[in-house]
């Protein structure tokens, strides 16, 4: 495992990280959550990404963590990286959804209370917020800092023209600088970099953390007859509709893996690699349902992240698919 730093920070993170979305809710295999955790931890990967909203039901993710962090990890603490979020909704009435102070504050307090921690090392804002004034946002976000509940802060995604006037107002008014902007980024989807996201970030000092590499597993090689399996996110997932699998992305997904073959590599190793490829990635967040997918995506660390001219203008013709 290779590690990056955040940004200008001082903070390094591994080049593939955990994140908990999926499979670590109450309805989720407990043995089978820990067993992620622990072949993550022991494969390199220091950085577990959560929200407060993961589960489900919301909050469940981070209380099944918490029980992980209890039974296995006490003793590691100081080798994780540990992240929540806030911004989604999370319980019902009007302070528990956006980006008030109120919320983000009060969210921060439970998510703790939840994983057993006395602070997290990076707090999230989740989404833009279109009616809570971006200074009180920020200032809910140094306010996490400055009461040791958070070590650094970072957005989630923030297009480039607001995580910029927000990297402003931390800076010029909190002297702080947040570290990341965590968008969604794969070779099906890649419009959060059409306006030159990723070097924008990095002209303000923030890293790019690139979640759903896979599109939801459709670059895994699972989708390639055009026909859900069963048991897979098109099956069961509301983020994955089986409609989605028309013709016209199923012929281009059999033409990715087609690619990835002549590289020596499987589907889901050249989407990983193909985003390593790029400037200012701090890391790769992937989800898995079990031990021997999280192997193969750690796996993808030692293939080839060179991409020919003609394989990288053929991917790039995919940007709008997804």
């Amino acid at each position: 495992m290779k590690y990056v730093r955040a940004g200008n920070s001082g903070l390094r993170l591994p080049e593939i990280s955990l994140g908990l979305w999926h499979n670590f809710g109450s309805d989720s295999d407990y043995d089978n959550a820990r067993d992620l955790v622990r072949c993550a931890f022991d494969g390199g990967i220091t950085y577990f990404d959560l929200a407060n909203n993961y589960g489900p039901p919301p909050g469940s993710a981070e209380e099944c963590f918490g029980r992980i962090l209890r039974d296995d990890f006490r003793a590691y603490r100081d080798e994780m990286v540990i992240a929540t979020k806030a911004g989604y909704v999370m319980w019902p009435g009007p302070y528990g959804n956006w980006g008030s102070k109120k919320y983000l504050t009060a969210s921060l307090d439970q998510s703790l209370s939840r994983m057993g921690l006395d602070y997290v090392d990076i707090f999230y804002h989740h989404r833009p917020d279109p009616d809570t004034p971006l200074h009180e946002t920020m200032e809910a976000l140094a306010q996490a800092v400055r009461s040791g509940k958070a070590l650094y802060v970072a957005l989630s995604n923030y297009p480039l023209a607001l995580a910029r006037e927000a990297a402003e107002i931390l800076r010029d008014e909190h002297r702080i600088t947040p570290i990341l902007d965590q968008v969604r980024f794969s070779i099906l989807d890649q419009r959060m970099n059409g306006d030159n996201l990723f070097v924008g970030l990095e002209d303000l000092g923030m890293g790019v953390v690139a979640f759903s590499p896979l599109a939801q597993g459709l670059l895994t090689g699972k989708y390639l007859s055009g026909i859900a399996p069963e048991g897979s996110r098109a099956k069961e997932n509301r983020f994955l509709k089986e409609e989605r699998l028309t013709t016209d992305l199923v012929a281009k997904l059999n033409v990715l893996s087609e690619m990835a073959s002549d590289r020596g590599q499987t589907l889901s190793e050249m989407a990983i690699t193909w985003i390593l490829s790029h400037r200012n990635i701090a890391t790769v967040l992937v989800g898995a349902r079990n031990r021997a997918q999280l192997e193969e995506n750690i796996a993808a660390l030692s293939s080839s992240r060179v991409f020919t001219p003609q394989e990288a203008d053929e991917i790039g013709s995919y940007a709008q698919v997804f």
